[in-house]
């Protein structure tokens, strides 16, 4: 890494006022080599954030944060801006666990004014700081930054349609790099294509209002024209979407040139109403593979920063789910596929090149995506809809009013479910099990193994006909690699001294830990779940009476989870053995490594050998 001139001088928003156009050049061009080299050591969002340098730095030129809120939309992008406040000498510890989160926290730093990590919600949380700045009479500025990507959710126009009614000051910076994860889809990117076609307008507005104010009464003559300038620009462009939506806007302009960024910033704080600064960028700029591949360096992991090399993974449990898809589309020309902007991410890109007619990419639109799969479940056709866990949690209304309601037979291949480490409260796949099972005749299989993904997945196709969710971590499997799934549970060893109940990924922490217990001399019976919504529960109270202690291990919150049901079956049994839940309990899980989390919540392999010793004790005072 190079020595930093400049940024080396710049640790918060204050330092860059008095700094030039050619110094804020510069600036950006270090703040690039940082970047590249302190992602390639901690892996995380690297293209994005290269992309949006001049826009940052250019928003903390103009603006007094954090008097005035800045809030960047999912918040992957926002390294820049932790950069330059406060936050650079903390770099190394980007996404590790009590290190720098990868989006805006609040509990971080005062210049983070709202928690994101989800796309589409910046204008709905901006209009609402800025509504209560009005009536709170205060004269901040409230700015979101708002990508192409996530302009193909919803929420965003609910919002825009609200903010362009309200008359409040607000600005909306609309960062256009064509991308989201991948290439952007439908009808608003392809309207907006033809927006960025006129980039030469704003710059000839900007020359002539620069030409008119040197003149005597050139206010005048600027104020005069301008009706005439709408006219012109209304004939030859049309009106932008974000216009007849009822915001003024400014724009395209070039998102990567500071001197360009800081005049068009300064141009809309002189509006009173909502303003849409549309800016074109280029996502991953200034370094060469990102730039060729943007999609490739979205996310990473720890990378070598000269080459630009990226890590191969193995095998995953995305990747196999795909292959299998492919397999069984293969035969039967009913299945498709529906993504919200993840198809690679899913592994929904081998499914694409083969059956590219069967493959829907409906943008970032979770509720969209499941209410239209219902639609194509009603009409004979065999939907899987593939998004993350967290993700679903978007679609939550619609999974009951479109989808369960009906009984269409729709699946969810549940990506991501569990703990998924780096990137933390936002994205921890940890609620899906409490909200699915609250859903009637929701079917929940959890396969541990490519093995039984292979099974679950021709089951919930061919033996299901509601709908089914086939849930799955990130990453591959463990030591967990056979196949146990002919029956909703199953034995994997019996045992007389305590029964370990589990699920998923999970279940290889149970084997560690029956693995301990045993060299103690404990006989551990483990019992293991593949559907969680419809098991038999006399084979867990046949058990329960057995060993007289059970544990419940699962990767989720503790209020409507699994441990939580099968409390309420041995009561309503009569049953009142040793018992104990381990879970995530009732609280937000931060960033970290996924063992590290693991073992800080204790839900890993010595905790669960802990519980049970625990409750082998217990049973024997009670005898």
């Amino acid at each position: 890494m190079e020595h930093h001139t400049i940024l080396d001088k710049v640790n918060y928003p204050a330092d860059l006022k008095e700094l030039d156009a050619p110094q804020l050049s510069a600036l950006c061009a270090e703040i690039r080599d940082f970047l590249i080299h302190s992602v390639a050591e901690t892996g995380g969002h690297l293209a994005s954030n290269l992309g949006v340098v001049e826009i940052t730095v250019g928003l903390h030129k103009v603006f007094n944060c954090p008097v005035d809120n800045v809030i960047f939309d999912v918040g992957h992008q926002s390294y820049v801006h932790k950069i330059l406040t406060g936050r650079k000498d903390r770099f190394g510890t980007l996404r590790k666990l009590d290190g720098l989160s990868g989006f805006q926290r609040p509990d971080e730093s005062p210049y983070d004014c709202a928690v994101t990590g989800h796309a589409s919600s910046s204008i709905s949380a901006a209009l609402g700081m800025a509504r209560a700045r009005t009536l709170e009479g205060r004269h901040s500025e409230v700015i979101c930054v708002i990508g192409d990507g996530a302009l193909t959710g919803g929420m965003a126009y609910e919002a825009l349609n609200d903010a362009g009614q309200s008359g409040e000051k607000l600005i909306i910076i609309f960062n256009d790099n064509e991308m989201s994860i991948g290439k952007n889809v439908g009808a608003i990117a392809n309207r907006l294509s033809k927006i960025r076609s006129r980039p030469r307008y704003l710059r000839l507005k900007t020359r002539v209002k620069r030409v008119l104010s040197h003149i005597p009464g050139g206010d005048g003559l600027i104020r005069g024209v301008s009706g005439i300038k709408r006219r012109i620009r209304t004939a030859i462009m049309k009106e932008s979407i974000f216009e007849l939506l009822g915001c003024h806007y400014l724009g395209p302009a070039d998102g990567n040139d500071i001197n360009s960024v800081c005049a068009v910033l300064n141009e809309a704080k002189s509006y009173n109403g909502p303003v849409v600064v549309h800016f074109k960028t280029l996502k991953g700029k200034g370094y060469k593979p990102s730039e060729l591949r943007p999609w490739d360096y979205h996310g990473v992991s720890p990378f070598d920063a000269v080459t630009g090399k990226l890590p191969v993974g193995g095998e995953t449990f995305s990747s196999v789910f795909g292959r299998v898809l492919c397999g069984l589309a293969e035969d039967d020309d009913r299945i498709c596929a529906v993504t919200a902007a993840m198809e690679d991410g899913t592994g929904l890109g081998g499914f694409s090149a083969k059956y590219p007619s069967r493959c829907f990419d409906v943008g970032i639109a979770e509720e969209h995506a499941v209410a239209m799969a219902s639609g194509m479940a009603a009409q004979g056709a065999k939907p899987v809809f593939a998004v993350y866990s967290s993700f679903l949690q978007r679609g939550y209304d619609q999974l009951i009013h479109d989808v369960a309601i009906a009984g269409n037979h729709v699946v969810f291949a549940v990506d991501r479910a569990g703990l998924v480490g780096a990137d933390g409260e936002t994205h921890q796949g940890v609620f899906d099990i409490p909200y699915l099972l609250s859903i009637p005749g929701v079917k929940i299989y959890a396969p541990a193994s490519f093995k039984v993904l292979e099974c679950a997945a021709k089951l919930a196709f061919y033996h299901e006909n509601g709908p089914v969710a086939l849930r799955f971590p990130r990453g591959g499997e463990q030591i967990y690699k056979e196949d146990h799934f002919g029956k909703p549970i199953c034995c994997l060893q019996s045992g007389s001294d305590v029964t370990l109940v589990s699920y998923g990924i999970l279940i290889n922490q149970v084997l560690k830990a029956a693995a301990q217990l045993e060299q103690e001399g404990v006989s551990v019976e483990i019992l293991k779940l593949n559907e969680l919504s419809a098991y038999d529960p006399a084979v867990i109270l046949e058990s329960a009476r057995k060993t007289g202690a059970i544990i419940i291990a699962e990767e989720c919150v503790s209020g409507g989870c699994v441990g939580d049901k099968i409390a309420m079956q041995l009561l309503e049994a009569g049953e009142s053995p040793s018992y104990k839940t381990i879970n995530l309990g009732h609280q937000f899980i931060p960033h970290g490594k996924v063992d590290e989390l693991y073992q800080r919540y204790g839900i890993d392999a010595s905790a669960i050998a802990d519980a049970a010793r625990v409750l082998i004790q217990n049973k024997e005072i009670q005898r």
